[in-house]
């Protein structure tokens, strides 16, 4: 599953590169780099905003029935049965899209924490022989070894130990031109004061470092509820609790590993959620109903417009037919006058 990530973290590492190419700073080119991904998956974004407009008004819906049956459970469930049948709901339908998205984000965050063979995309034999020997070093090595980030900890002490990386022959790893490639990548991680190579729990406190985790956690449960709240769900229970645990997790990630990675899940989020609350004017749930409505009508009027038409003669009420026949029965006519016989 992991070489799948990073076969899609390849393919979207060109995108990465070529926007860093252009404006020369990591941190500008996960904003371009994350917005182009969201554009390209704009239509699973689109399907997922259907899906979650058309479970708020299932939902409101549902409390109505809840509501009108009372205690009568089975009662309840058998019309919410039919309504869901009705309203074409599927409980694996708001899951289903996005499951493709997810695999193509997780093959961004492969591209961002392995930037030397997912974005640069130099060999992976040269920089795991240069990640072992950055490992082998006696305090550094130790404080590095069993995380996920060595890529990124390569690029930031490459400049410090660029003629330490050698082959078993004593030739430089990396070719002169990839490793002009590497120093000017590690040159453009300063964004906004911010070290994207360094880690918070490793930075002073006056760096500001330990803004990525707080932005990470704020920015996640403020768009997490402000869309719940546009959508109409609520929020109960153990619901409540993953809307913050699942950030909480996040930040403390953050805290953990490079900016470069906290970054860009903010960077995501913020630009997920303003995608979120475009769709959201085109597809809420007001408008998807309205829409139905609309459909329904103009069906209806079509379904007339084909009935053939067939002149049926004005009704009249079996009470008044028979009282005309009984004044046609009290009219008296005037007797003819009889001739006389010669």
């Amino acid at each position: 599953m992991m070489d799948l990530f990073n076969l899609i973290g390849s393919l979207f590492g060109y995108i990465l590169w070529a926007a860093f190419f252009l404006v020369k700073n990591f941190g500008i080119s996960i904003i371009i780099f994350t917005l182009i991904v969201k554009l390209l998956l704009l239509p699973f974004s689109v399907k997922q905003q259907r899906s979650m407009a058309a479970n708020a008004r299932f939902q409101k819906k549902q409390r109505e029935i809840m509501e009108r049956y009372g205690k009568d459970r089975m009662g309840a469930q058998m019309e919410i049965q039919k309504l869901m049948e009705k309203e074409n709901i599927s409980m694996m339908g708001g899951c289903l899209p996005m499951i493709a998205p997810m695999l193509v984000m997780l093959g961004v965050y492969y591209s961002v924490i392995n930037p030397l063979t997912n974005t640069l995309h130099i060999a992976s034999d040269k920089v795991n022989a240069a990640m072992n020997s950055i490992y082998a070093l006696p305090g550094l090595g130790t404080s590095l070894s069993g995380n996920n980030y060595g890529q990124i900890y390569t690029v930031k002490y490459f400049n410090l130990l660029q003629d330490f990386f050698k082959d078993g022959s004593g030739n430089p790893l990396f070719s002169g031109s990839e490793a002009d490639s590497i120093n000017q990548f590690a040159g453009g991680f300063n964004f906004l004061g911010w070290d994207l190579l360094a880690s918070p729990n490793a930075s002073s406190f006056l760096s500001f470092m330990w803004l990525i985790p707080v932005l990470c956690f704020a920015t996640s449960v403020v768009s997490m509820l402000i869309m719940q709240k546009m959508n109409g769900t609520q929020i109960k229970g153990c619901m409540l609790v993953f809307v913050f645990m699942m950030p909480m997790f996040s930040a403390w990630i953050a805290f953990n590993v490079p900016g470069a990675v906290g970054f860009y899940w903010i960077a995501s989020t913020v630009l997920g959620f303003v995608q979120s609350l475009i769709l959201n004017i085109f597809y809420n749930a007001s408008i998807i109903e309205a829409r139905d409505e609309a459909h329904r009508v103009v069906l209806r009027r079509q379904q007339e417009a084909e009935v053939a038409y067939i002149d049926v003669p004005d009704y009249v009420a079996p009470s008044e037919i028979s009282r005309a026949k009984k004044e046609a029965g009290n009219v008296k006519y005037p007797e003819k006058k009889k001739k006389k016989r010669r």
